[in-house]
């Protein structure tokens, strides 16, 4: 399944970004036991690369891991050595050229329509409207408008009762990254992380 089928299906991508690397690591173990299959680990994390590693080498073969928060060619590089096989930037530039070079989906990150015309040309898989929450659904709904053919996905301050509202605007996914880690990648509850986990998948899925 490619990364866009996989956004497709199960709408819901879990972004990870913490201070402890083992907590990470044991972050994305519970995401993926509880029917998160695709994941971002953000490169502004504690030894995100090593993360990128111990959940590439454990997580089942259709897994979609990603490496988040990529700006340079050398963070593109460094993540698909690390078994990364798509990326997130935050904005356009030098991350998404480098991954599209490099042969791995990105999901590229804009908010205005400009930068989201730019960032389909560039070749992103998808773009990441970002950050979501300071325009809310109705700008991901406009969006749509003039570009019903690019694939929307919103990031950014999406708590549980904001799913729906973005998959009604016309999000393709939604990426959330606290609202349902919580704690976890620091080192915190682990069975908060679950019940929440749980609680993001059953709505994306009945959205």
């Amino acid at each position: 399944m490619t990364l866009l089928e996989a956004l497709a299906a199960h709408r819901l991508l879990a972004i990870i970004r913490g201070t402890d690397p083992a907590a990470c690591a044991r972050t994305a173990a519970v995401l993926l036991d509880n029917g998160i299959s695709l994941l971002e680990v953000s490169l502004t994390s504690t030894d995100a690369l090593d993360v990128l590693e111990r959940v590439a080498a454990s997580a089942p073969a259709d897994t979609h891991i990603g490496a988040g928060t990529v700006l340079s060619a050398a963070d593109a590089r460094r993540a698909r050595d690390a078994g990364a096989n798509f990326t997130v930037t935050p904005a356009l530039g030098e991350g998404v050229q480098a991954s599209v070079d490099l042969g791995l989906p990105v999901l590229a990150g804009a908010l205005t329509p400009s930068e989201v015309l730019a960032a389909h040309r560039a070749g992103a898989t998808a773009v990441k409207v970002f950050p979501a929450s300071s325009l809310g659904p109705g700008h991901v709904a406009a969006l749509r408008a003039p570009f019903p053919d690019i694939p929307l996905v919103p990031v950014g301050g999406i708590g549980l009762d904001d799913v729906q509202r973005y998959l009604d605007a016309g999000a393709l996914a939604v990426g959330v990254g606290s609202p349902l880690t919580g704690d976890a990648p620091d080192g915190g509850d682990s069975a908060e992380l679950e019940r929440r986990a749980r609680a993001f998948v059953a709505k994306a899925v009945r959205s």
